[in-house]
């Protein structure tokens, strides 16, 4: 008998059908995934089964009886735990205090007993400690640490309440490969606890890495579930999609690139060193490399956002005394980021506010009609096949890969020339990414240039005419032509500075 089960679950929020007919049924130390286009339901159906979001229609089962929950609290009471890819922390609070909020060990009087909290908290992050850096301690407020780090401790607040059933929901967006490892790792050790595992993902290495079945959702409806041991990746995308999947992308065979868009020389910052290389017109430059080597500090310094120490940079041919965002944007530049908490969007606010922010800051608007603004939106939401009730709705309110499709559009309706690209792609679907993909080609065909972070690899080599190989905060090679390879790209990123620039760090 299935441990949970969710049976024709409905859940409209205003003109948008999130669920209409969602079902799920996890049997007892199972890994189970729940895949599908953003949108198609996923991450509404795990709210519905710990109690964030009610059910307009339709019912949860525990262990066969019906399961009523409130909210979290009262998910908690059924050891019902949930991972969030935007994050549930609190911010100027420590690790140690976020990994057991709630659960606080009390001493004399009903207080909570802090040496013992401490203790515990540490206890419980111990499978992490190879993958994490220095400033990871128990008493540092999350919100100085990294991304990675921070979803780290989202993970151990779920995890230290040794829960019976555990929702990963994006949960290895945020993380490097080391740290998906030890992640996977604990995933392992639920499942040969019995410990049920629903896992929401969009990395299909994943899927068959860890996976036992995974239950398919299309537009709200759940299309299917498959054992993984018996399906492929075709049949999985097969499902999500409705039709046979695309074959993959491939960039072109030499490069389109001619103009000369940007040059960097020497390019140096708290994290970089001597970074040097030009973009062409109609280029795609990928940036490669290992978690965290200095590919996002490139970007935000071109962009403005992080100061330079050295080095300079020509745009368009004029060199860029002191760069600022707004001026970026003066120059034609974009900077689309993966972390839409932070970089993206105003979740709050309408989606017609977030879409025309940057167009009128370029244009430098301060006054504006609505219904004018609303059809200059329109073009470019029709352009990128956005799923919304209005363009009054919150941002909030649309999935995933929704939001990020207002972070894409905010900024094609600037008409960039150079476009910035950091990890756009994290936390949406196949079918998504393909969109953006094709629309990423478009736009270097129309004459942009386009710079591309990615931590997927296969991204970058289906999708880039060059990648530079970074490690520490250095580009140790660039890759192209017939060295765009699985094996070149893992091989460059292993090498490391030193071998670069030789023992005395001369170039």
């Amino acid at each position: 008998m299935p441990v949970l089960e969710a049976e024709n679950v409905r859940k409209r929020f205003g003109g948008v059908v999130a669920l209409d007919g969602g079902a799920v049924a996890v049997e007892p130390g199972e890994v189970h995934f729940l895949m599908g286009s953003n949108g198609s339901g996923k991450s509404t159906l795990c709210k519905v089964i710990a109690g964030v979001v009610a059910p307009d229609h339709g019912s949860v089962l525990l262990d066969g009886e019906p399961l009523r929950v409130a909210g979290p609290r009262e998910a908690r009471a059924h050891r019902i735990a949930v991972v969030y890819q935007e994050l549930s922390l609190i911010p100027r609070m420590s690790v140690a205090r976020n990994i057991m909020l709630g659960i606080e060990p009390r001493g004399r009087f009903g207080l909570v007993d802090l040496p013992r909290l401490h203790d515990e908290a540490a206890r419980a992050a111990e499978t992490f400690s190879s993958v994490v850096g220095p400033g990871f301690r128990m008493d540092m407020p999350v919100d100085r640490l990294p991304p990675d780090e921070q979803q780290i401790v989202e993970i151990l607040k779920a995890l230290a309440t040794d829960p019976r059933i555990i929702i990963f929901d994006e949960a290895t967006s945020s993380l490097h490969r080391e740290q998906v490892k030890v992640l996977f790792d604990v995933v392992r050790d639920l499942k040969a606890r019995g410990r049920s595992v629903i896992f929401i993902s969009h990395r299909m290495e994943e899927v068959f890495e860890v996976g036992d079945r995974a239950t398919v959702l299309r537009n709200g409806q759940t299309v299917g579930t498959l054992r993984l041991a018996e399906a492929g990746k075709d049949d999985i995308v097969r499902m999500m999609v409705g039709h046979e999947p695309a074959a993959p992308g491939a960039r072109a065979a030499t490069t389109r690139a001619t103009d000369e868009m940007m040059r960097v020389e020497g390019l140096a910052s708290e994290r970089l060193r001597d970074v040097s290389f030009v973009l062409r017109a109609g280029e795609i430059l990928g940036l490669g490399g290992l978690h965290g080597q200095g590919q996002s500090d490139l970007l935000l310094c071109l962009f403005g956002a992080l100061p330079a120490a050295a080095g300079t940079v020509e745009v368009a041919g004029r060199v860029v005394a002191s760069q600022t965002p707004r001026g970026a944007m003066k120059r034609a530049m974009a900077y689309i980021s993966g972390d839409r908490a932070r970089h993206g969007v105003l979740a709050i606010r309408p989606v017609l506010e977030n879409m025309a922010l940057c167009h009128l800051q370029k244009a430098n608007r301060l006054a504006f009609r609505r219904s004018r603004l609303a059809r200059d939106v329109l073009p470019t939401v029709e352009r990128l096949r956005m799923v919304l009730g209005g363009l009054d709705s919150p941002v909030k309110e649309l999935s995933g890969g929704n939001q990020q499709k207002v972070v894409i559009g905010k900024w094609l309706m600037t008409e960039p020339k150079v476009v910035l690209m950091d990890d756009p792609t994290k936390g949406i679907d196949v079918h998504t990414k393909e969109e953006l993909y094709g629309l990423v080609r478009a736009m270097c065909d129309e004459g942009a240039a386009v710079v591309w972070h990615s931590s997927e690899d296969a991204e970058l080599l289906s999708n880039a005419d060059r990648i530079l190989v970074f490690n520490e905060g250095r580009i140790v090679d660039e890759l192209s032509g017939e060295r765009l390879s699985e094996l070149e790209l893992c091989a460059a990123a292993m090498k490391t500075a030193r071998e670069t620039t030789g023992a005395d760090g001369a170039s």
